[in-house]
């Protein structure tokens, strides 16, 4: 493999892993909102909730947009 194609595949993995962590961090969020809310000091639930469920279905569209990308890239540079 061509280090351009490895490069390619690298900043997918590491953009992967990026959405990810934003993900995860929405959801933690909203799990620490939940908790409030059931142990007191309600802080925007709802709010909170709907932010994690949009952060994370961005994640996954722009995880599978990045997938293809990089795997698009492959055959190019086997070609080479």
């Amino acid at each position: 493999m061509a280090v351009k194609g490895e490069v390619i595949e690298k900043i997918a993995a590491l953009m992967t892993a990026a959405f990810g962590l934003v993900a995860a961090l929405a959801w933690n969020g909203a799990i620490r909102a939940i908790f409030a809310e059931v142990f007191g000091d309600p802080d925007e639930l709802v709010a909170m909730l709907i932010y994690a469920i949009i952060v994370t279905i961005v994640a996954v569209i722009l995880t599978i947009w990045i997938a293809k990308v990089a795997e698009k890239a492959k055959p190019k540079e086997a070609e080479k």
